[in-house]
């Protein structure tokens, strides 16, 4: 996975350490019974994106994981794609900015439960320190984890979002799908300039109108 290539070689608590020691190694078998988000969306429009990953091997998967990436998870990325753009972002290619990434959609609510970061405007309780993704856990044999975010278009536009599974977050344990290859896929999304219409029913609820 381009988020997780390099093996991170942070100390844990002081002791020197490699973080991934404890990771177990090898291929962990995965299917992607779910991966949707809406093509078409709307200016200030919340959305939904739901990738579902399900052991279907023999081992416990150690933290399955899951990366979002600008256009391509492919390592190494072109200049502006892959992780180098923050999730959910595009690439604005102006010079003597300090940060190219600029937002697409505002992430309302993501994967693992909100918990006090996301109440506080953060990523999350499944956020990881690798900025572009989230982790759910351990995975038995034939559990499935749901991950989803709510998500609010912000720029019109076309953009391509990819996504890949990992089943560790240091590059020691690999998911792989029945055929041996990488479980990722890509979403080509158009949003229109028109925001969402929505209205109050008679039960004073807040409509999308369709």
């Amino acid at each position: 996975m381009a988020g997780l290539a390099a093996v991170l070689t942070l100390a844990a608590c002081g002791s020197g350490a490699r973080q991934d020691a404890k990771e177990p190694g090898g291929r962990f078998q995965v299917d992607i019974p779910q991966a949707s988000f809406p093509t078409l969306q709307r200016l200030a429009q919340r959305s939904h994106l739901v990738i579902a990953v399900h052991n279907s091997g023999t081992r416990t998967i150690p933290n399955v994981a899951v990366t979002i990436c600008n256009v391509t998870c492919h390592y190494p990325a072109p200049a502006g794609e892959g992780t180098s753009v923050a999730a959910f972002a595009h690439y604005l290619d102006t010079p003597g900015l300090a940060n190219h990434s600029r937002p697409v959609w505002v992430v309302d609510h993501p994967p693992g439960g909100n918990g006090y970061s996301a109440s506080q405007g953060g990523r999350g309780a499944a956020f990881t320190a690798d900025a572009n993704t989230w982790a759910l856990g351990s995975l038995r044999p034939g559990q499935t984890a749901r991950f989803e975010w709510g998500l609010t278009a912000v720029t019109p536009g076309r953009y391509v979002v990819a996504w890949e599974v990992a089943a560790g977050l240091n590059g020691k344990a690999k998911a792989v799908l029945a055929d041996g290859s990488l479980p990722q896929g890509r979403f080509s999304v158009s949003i229109a300039h028109a925001p969402a219409q929505s209205y109050v029913n008679d039960a004073g609820q807040i409509v999308a109108s369709k």
